[in-house]
């Protein structure tokens, strides 16, 4: 357990110094900016209204729990547990998201992608087959198998997976760089949108029978 907790505290300073010099969020013009939901009592800088300072207190910038493995129950097999602003309020105009991802054997967090932000993702449980896509027209796969203490950054915007080719449960955690990355599942997006796309449209984009895609959208 010790040499997990060390690998996690170096890869928190490492992400929070890249996220600092580089993130996608406008910086802040303060040393912190802490999320209020009442904004009669706050100030407007970016992302959410904010406490005032002299009100702010060590809570807001803690959390705990990311110890505690989650249910991975579900057809993907995967749960993301998400640390963000509404969270830990202190992550106001900060730039960052954590996340912590449990795979069940076999269980995969689906090709999705982060329309504003990137990712640096380390595994600390099991054995990870991870990669990403490029854009059009290469459509280039980028992959590799990730073992505990190996990390993989998912550039921003670009389609990714990551997928547990072993036979135990495997852990990773994330840092995003942004407060509110977003989240894009593409198969979800595609055959689950509501209202659903016509299936003519989906059918000739993926050139698949029209059934085939209309078995696909009830699955979603």
């Amino acid at each position: 357990m010790k040499g997990i907790r060390s690998i996690l505290i170096a890869f928190g300073l490492f992400a929070f110094a890249c996220s600092s010099a580089s993130a996608y969020d406008p910086s802040p013009l303060q040393d912190f900016c802490v999320a209020i939901k009442d904004i009669k009592n706050g100030v407007f800088v970016n992302g959410k209204f904010c406490k005032d300072p002299k009100l702010a207190v060590a809570e807001d910038f803690f959390f705990s729990g990311l110890n505690r493995p989650r249910n991975t129950s579900n057809p993907d097999g995967s749960n993301v547990t998400i640390i963000n602003v509404d969270i830990v309020p202190g992550l106001n105009t900060l730039g960052l998201t954590l996340v912590r991802v449990d795979y069940a054997p076999y269980g995969v967090n689906p090709p999705h992608t982060h329309p504003r932000g990137s990712e640096i993702l380390l595994v600390v449980e099991g054995t990870l087959y991870v990669g990403f896509v490029t854009a059009d027209p290469d459509n280039r796969l980028f992959t590799k198998i990730l073992n505990p203490g190996d990390a993989f950054v998912f550039p921003f915007g670009l389609i990714h997976f990551q997928f547990n080719i072993g036979k135990t449960a495997a852990v990773a955690f994330a840092v995003l760089s942004s407060q509110n990355a977003g989240r894009i599942t593409i198969a979800d997006a595609v055959f689950g949108s509501n209202p659903p796309i016509n299936p003519d449209v989906l059918a000739k984009a993926f050139q698949l029978n029209k059934n085939v895609v209309k078995y696909l959208q009830s699955r979603f």
